[in-house]
């Protein structure tokens, strides 16, 4: 059943029956490309950076715990993303599929949500590939004033053996500016450019995890839950639960699977295998990654670390190792911010095609056809994120907003499987409700046990979001001028 799509301001739905038709499309995907798409897509900044400081600050070596906990609500909301993508003839949006099923204000809100998960994500990322950078440069000689590498926030040490604040994470800026001139222009990366980052990314994990086992020094595993200290959060369970919420950056990406439902051979079989395949493989090499990792460093030496990975490879005896996978990361970086970067501007260019943002930025480009001024936008938000804060509180913002966009996606299946029930799905949930409840539960969960302050700052930024509906995309939405 069809909603008046202007019944109210808040709950109007876009129709099912307006979407476009993409039956043209050819089903030529089998389980073996979907898994390989969901690796290829999920292995990133999270596993490199937030890795070291979920174990340094909350879970201790059990943060390998924390990333089954963190792959099993993946896999729960993965699934609710196939159904919708199977029956909403669109590229996978959360913020899409909100409209069709819970109404224009939670698409809103789930569309704002989604620029954060997107802009923190992408200065997280920003600010793991200057970390890795400056250590790659440092082992070739060249070394940055390191006031100019850190935040404000951070402590950084000079070469007198003095401690002093950072200033400014310039390379993260660097980096932001120069994929985003990269964007405005256009310049897409062909599909054997992506296939040889892929690989690399997976060669770095086997390399570091192969070579690193020899060197485990067993005294870094006890104890493996370290006891809470008194504060919510720092280590034991709330530790583990806390850190779980964390490195679920480490798992954003997985949904790519989703998008492709319209072109697997057979989404009723394929699709279940692609994302839990996928996530399978995902999590077995980061249980074993984070394994040798806090076996190679005491978890509480790496504090404050954004590459954790260039401490605890530096603890074998094999230079070129150290170099090759310095080299790896930062590759593996820069494809992943591209990615981010590009994202975010689509969300936006998104809502401001359906009215609910100023129409400037929904302009494209006269010469190079890409929404330049999103683009633009977002290399200054970005920049401003991953210059003045730490990693640490970055990652924590980027995981809030994609579980709160998790937690929204599964209630829609719950909300179409009543407005909708007779709609052709070409992949439905099994067990009834049972998957989409308990996504909306392991996800929530999460949320709930990640800090305070990453609440408020939630809070604060759907709050401003939801000025600028109320005083602008509320009248100029087009589905309401319909």
């Amino acid at each position: 059943m069809e909603q008046n799509p202007a019944s109210s301001a808040f709950t109007r739905c876009l129709p099912l029956s307006s979407l476009s038709n993409t039956q043209g499309l050819k089903r030529v995907l089998g389980p073996g490309s979907l898994v390989a798409l969901g690796v290829g897509a999920t292995i990133g900044a999270g596993l490199f950076s937030l890795t070291g400081i979920a174990a340094a600050e909350n879970a201790g070596p059990a943060v390998v715990i924390s990333f089954i906990i963190a792959a099993i609500a993946c896999g729960f909301a993965g699934l609710c993303y196939s159904e919708l993508a199977s029956m909403i003839p669109v590229a996978g949006s959360a913020y899409t599929y909100a409209y069709v099923t819970l109404g224009e204000l939670m698409a809103w809100i789930i569309g704002w949500d989604l620029v954060l998960e997107y802009a923190v994500g992408a200065a997280t990322v920003a600010v793991s590939w200057s970390r890795y950078t400056v250590s790659l440069l440092g082992t070739w000689g060249i070394g940055l004033p390191p006031q100019l590498t850190a935040s404000p926030f951070e402590t950084v040490h000079l070469a007198d053996g003095s401690v002093a604040h950072g200033l400014i994470n310039l390379p993260a800026v660097v980096i932001i500016c120069a994929v985003s001139a990269i964007l405005i222009r256009g310049i897409s990366q062909s599909a054997m450019v992506n296939a040889v980052i892929v690989t690399i990314k997976v060669l770095v994990i086997v390399a570091f995890i192969g070579f690193g086992i020899s060197y485990i020094n067993p005294a870094n595993y006890h104890p493996f839950i370290p006891p809470n200290d008194g504060t919510f959060g720092h280590y034991g369970f709330s530790g583990v639960m806390r850190a779980a919420g964390t490195i679920f950056f480490a798992y954003v990406g997985f949904d790519a699977v989703s998008t492709t439902a319209q072109e697997a051979k057979n989404p009723a079989r394929d699709m279940p295998i692609g994302i839990l395949g996928s996530l399978l493989v995902c999590t077995l090499a980061y249980v074993c990654f984070a394994f040798v990792m806090t076996g190679l460093v005491n978890y509480r030496d790496m504090l404050g670390d954004a590459a954790p990975v260039a401490t605890a490879i530096n603890h074998t005896p094999y230079p070129w190792l150290q170099l090759a996978i310095k080299i790896g990361i930062i590759c593996g970086f820069t494809s992943v911010l591209m990615g981010l970067l590009l994202g975010q501007s689509r969300v936006f260019f998104a809502m401001s095609r359906d009215g609910l943002l100023p129409r400037m930025f929904s302009i494209t480009h006269p010469r190079f056809q890409t929404p330049w001024v999103c683009n633009i936008f977002f290399m200054v938000l970005t920049s401003l994120f991953s210059a003045f804060l730490p990693i640490s509180e970055l990652g924590h913002m980027t995981s809030i907003g994609t579980l709160l966009a998790f937690v929204l996606v599964c209630i829609g299946v719950f909300v179409l499987r009543r407005k909708a029930p007779a709609h052709p799905r070409a992949f439905r949930v099994p067990g009834g409700d049972i998957v989409p409840v308990l996504g909306v539960l392991s996800c929530g969960s999460m949320m709930i046990f990640l800090d305070g302050l990453t609440w408020l700052r939630l809070v604060i930024w759907l709050a401003i979001g939801m000025g600028i509906y109320l005083f602008y995309g509320r009248r100029h939405s087009k589905l309401a001028q319909s």
